[in-house]
Parts: structure tokens; sequence; C-alpha cells
């Protein structure tokens, strides 16, 4: 399909994945449109990667519809896996390969691969490009990953976790890496923990949490304007820390100062609720509501109860 056509790059709906009567995907619908990039996040076992991998093709949905690239990707075949790039949160590379060797083995499976060397500059690896992987640290081999996900030139790149083991420096030079990415035209879906990273790559995010999707939209836009009011913090007079949310916080401020005789309450602080804490407030509102279990609990015991079979779905 053209990456010029009005068709979302990803379509979902009733996206289900359950394990007997553990639901680890639980009805998600979603659009993510060509070019953009969409940060996916969660707990741990909230049902990201599962979600991810059904779209990637490595495992098999319970039901529902998906779209990747205009294709099924439980019927996605060579060609059209050859239009994405993976990065997977491990994986198998071959230690006894230098780092060109293994890159230039992998630009071989596609039609309109990247230059191996520009690849191996661009995550800064030029150093270790003569370098077996064994011999590599573990933030070196993550860097192997990104490589190994870009060389193929993908429309469709997936990150999950992508700069785990990266140093605060390498973390920024790879999101000059995806940024430049992005101005190509890629279409990326990046799942992270670290919601910095998600603030400075995404166009839009979705909040996954218990296999729901329970918030999607614009990164400044997560939670709602509600979850933007600043938060005035102090301790009162009797010594007990209060809190107050206001669209005016200078105003509270001057009137506490004054009901001080002109002092500043101790402990006073003005927050401005980052996505964070805008993530957080999203996760314990889900699990407030839950009476039954924890949702990130039950994916994960879910997940956890079927490796096996996943595994075997992947080498299908």
């Amino acid at each position: 399909m053209d990456s010029t056509t009005a068709d979302p790059a990803i379509r979902i709906r009733g996206l289900r994945k359950t394990y007997g009567s553990k639901h680890a995907v639980d009805g998600i619908d979603l659009d993510i449109e060509r070019g953009e990039t969409f940060a996916l996040l969660g707990p741990n076992g909230a049902g990201k990667s599962t979600t991810v991998e059904i779209l990637e093709g490595y495992r098999s949905r319970s039901g529902g519809e998906a779209s990747v690239l205009g294709i099924d990707p439980a019927k996605g075949g060579l060609e059209w896996k050859a239009r994405l790039g993976i990065v997977l949160q491990s994986t198998g590379e071959s230690g006894q390969f230098t780092v060109r060797e293994q890159l230039r083995h992998f630009a071989g499976f596609y039609p309109h691969p990247r230059d191996v060397d520009e690849v191996i500059a661009s995550v800064g690896l030029e150093q270790q490009a003569g370098t077996r992987i064994s011999k590599l640290s573990g933030g070196q081999r993550r860097r192997v990953d990104v490589a190994l996900g870009i060389v193929g030139r993908p429309e469709l790149l997936f990150l999950d976790e992508p700069t785990t083991g990266f140093d605060p420096e390498a973390r920024r030079e790879f999101w000059g890496l995806v940024r430049g990415l992005k101005t190509e035209g890629t279409t990326i879906v990046l799942t992270t923990h670290y919601l910095d990273e998600a603030a400075q790559l995404g166009d839009r995010a979705g909040v996954i949490i218990g296999g729901k999707l329970v918030d999607v939209g614009p990164i400044d836009r997560i939670g709602g304007q509600a979850a933007r009011v600043p938060i005035v913090r102090w301790r009162g007079a009797d010594g007990l820390l209060r809190e107050q949310r206001t669209e005016e916080p200078a105003r509270l401020v001057a009137s506490l100062v004054t009901d001080g005789g002109g002092t500043e309450p101790a402990d006073l602080e003005v927050i401005r609720p980052s996505l964070e804490d805008i993530y957080l407030d999203l996760v314990r509102a889900a699990d407030a509501v839950d009476d039954d279990a924890d949702p990130a609990a039950t994916a994960t015991a879910a997940t956890a109860a079927t490796t096996a079979s996943d595994t075997q779905e992947a080498r299908a």
C-alpha cells in the first residue's frame, strides 16, 4: 500500500488475546496514522508487548481485527515483513559475527537496505564495527538490536523498550536517530518505561492497563485537562502537609502568605504534573476500580502461564 494513502498504518478493532479465562488484551480499538510516532505505555504485564507482538505477526490473536500497512498481520508474508523493522526486548543475534558482518547479513534480506556503515555510525558503534557481538557490553548489544531494526529502511518500525541499557548520553543520541527516521516518513510504535522518552519522541500515546486501552491522545493531553491542573503543596501551622489543585497557583500562594502574616508557609511548592505524574494517576485509578484483581498482576500471571504456548506461536 502506498505510504501516501489516507489509511492508517495500523488499525485495531476489538483486539483480544485470552489464555483460558485471562484477558491479556481485552478489546482494544486503535488507529495509528502513517508517519506518526506513537508511544504505548503501561505497567509490566499490562498487555503492551502482547499487543505489539500481535501486530508484528509473532503472536496470534484470540479475536478482533487488525490491519498493519493494509495487511492482516496473521497473514503477512515475506514481502509484508520486509516493510517492517522490529526491535524486540531481547534478541538471539549470533555472537560469533562482528557487528558489520551481522548487519551486512541482515541487509541482504531487504530490497532497499540502508548503507551498513551509515547504520553503524547512527547507533554509535563505529569503534566496535569489527568486534564480535559476543564481546560487546549489554548496552552495545542493544545498539546492535536497534541497528538491525532499521537497516532494512522500514515503513513501520516497532521499538520495544529500545534504550534499555543505554547511558543518558546514548539515549539522547538515539532520540536524535528516531527523530531523523520520523522526518523520512517512518511510522514508529514505541513501548518504553521511560516516560521522558515518550514525551520527547511521541506525537500521541496510549495507556494500556489490565489489557484495556484506558486513554489515548496527544502527549500533552493524556489524562485530560483536569490532570494537568497545578498542585500547591505546603505545611500548615499545625504541621500537617496539605495540597490543593488550582488553576491559579499564584493567587493561592499569595493568599497563604497573607494568611501567614506575610510569611511563606513551610515546605511550599507548586507542582505542575508531568507525564509521569499523570500516567501514575491513571494506573492508580484503574487499580481502584478493579474489585477482582490487580490488572497488572492478572496480565502478568496470564503471560507467565502461557510462555511456552506463545514461543510455539512465534516459531510457527
